[in-house]
């Protein structure tokens, strides 16, 4: 592998058109994986579903070859092995085990969505990535566990628990406001309820999401008002029942016409926010959780310290639950490894002040 680097660091395409339809070709087979993965999971001897997904990471290997993508071949090759092995009883299932295929298979999404639009590929740890299931390949089972776990901490940089399904459940207590702000705070509380009532997905998504933002800002010494993150909590995606439910509700691509629909989604919450006397933050909040660090968000396109700080942290941890969203949509419930994995791998979306403390929430509820 080590003569094949580059491919991993600095990947050079020649033919876009065969790296779309590489892509194509794995937006399909990706879920079919995370399906067959999660039924693996749930029955570990099953040696048809094994089979099944050694089809699909092999078919995934021959469609790179033929598009002369190297860089999704090399992630796709020790897979391939590793599951061949799988399928010949020579070794057997563990969960750290398939959590490392499946970190596998997100990694290479990531690196195609990176190819497509000519961004770098150095933040994903493909190198460590690949060296690691290499090694996973040729392991015994007495060694499969502690190497699945060094390959997830050098990707992730978080080293696995006995417990890898943990999620964010619980929310914290609100804080004491004055009457008419903890009245309001109940309203909003109400509004975020019924956009949950909307899909059987989004149930809970509340309290994970306030957990995350109010750990994080309290990570960083509470530089944000902590009711005015707890409103904008509420109302981010409330702009979102304003919309056609097609567009916001729909599993799949969006065409340009239903993207530029979703866009505006945060103005309407906000222009609520912004007319009542005690939310103006919370109002700015949500207007701009969509932007990015780099101008590429919306609505304003803002860039860097354009950006309030209350938005960075409500972007990073909405992104968290939409990644967990996304994956069980598949069948497959995302674990927390794989989701912060996945979000920190977003090079450019996020505020880099706020990555540590993001992350340092996400690690002591992995540990604990």
């Amino acid at each position: 592998m080590m003569k094949n680097i580059r491919a991993l660091t600095h990947p050079e395409i020649l033919d876009q058109e065969a790296l779309r339809e590489f892509a194509d070709a794995l937006a399909d087979r990706a879920p079919e994986i995370e399906r067959d993965m999660a039924k693996l999971n749930r029955e570990p001897a099953n040696r048809v579903v094994i089979a099944d997904i050694f089809r699909s990471l092999h078919n995934i290997k021959g469609d790179a070859a033929l598009c002369k993508v190297e860089t999704a071949g090399l992630i796709a090759h020790p897979i391939e092995s590793l599951l061949a092995r799988l399928r010949s009883g020579e070794v057997r299932y563990t969960p750290l085990l398939g959590e490392t295929i499946l970190l596998a298979v997100d990694r290479l999404e990531l690196v195609t969505e990176a190819l497509l639009v000519g961004k770098p590929v150095g933040h994903l740890r493909l190198a460590a990535l690949v060296e690691g299931l290499e090694r996973m390949s040729l392991a015994s089972q007495a060694d499969l566990d502690a190497h699945a776990t060094q390959v997830i901490e050098s990707v992730t940089g978080f080293r696995p628990q006995a417990n890898l399904r943990t999620s964010i459940v619980s929310p914290p207590a609100q804080p004491r406001q004055k009457d008419s702000m903890a009245a309001d705070l109940l309203f909003f509380h109400s509004l975020a309820l019924q956009f949950e009532a909307r899909s059987p997905l989004f149930g809970g998504r509340t309290g994970r999401i306030l957990k995350m933002v109010l750990d994080t800002n309290r990570a960083a010494g509470s530089p944000v008002d902590t009711a005015q993150l707890e409103a904008a909590v509420y109302m981010h995606d409330v702009g979102m029942m304003f919309l056609p439910e097609a567009v916001w509700l729909k599993v799949g691509n969006l065409s340009n016409e239903e993207r530029n629909t979703l866009h505006s989604h945060p103005g309407f919450a906000a222009g609520l926010l912004e007319r009542m006397a005690d939310w103006k933050m919370a109002a700015e909040i949500v207007r701009q959780h969509h932007e990015m660090p780099d101008g590429a968000g919306y609505p304003g396109r803002l860039q860097g310290n354009e950006i309030c700080p209350g938005a960075k942290i409500l972007a990073m941890s909405d992104a968290f639950e939409a990644v967990t969203l996304k994956h069980s949509a598949r069948g497959h419930n995302r674990s927390v490894l794989r989701a912060v994995a996945e979000v920190n791998a977003c090079s450019n979306q996020f505020a880099p002040e706020w990555i540590e403390p993001f992350n340092s929430v996400i690690r002591r509820m992995v540990e604990q």
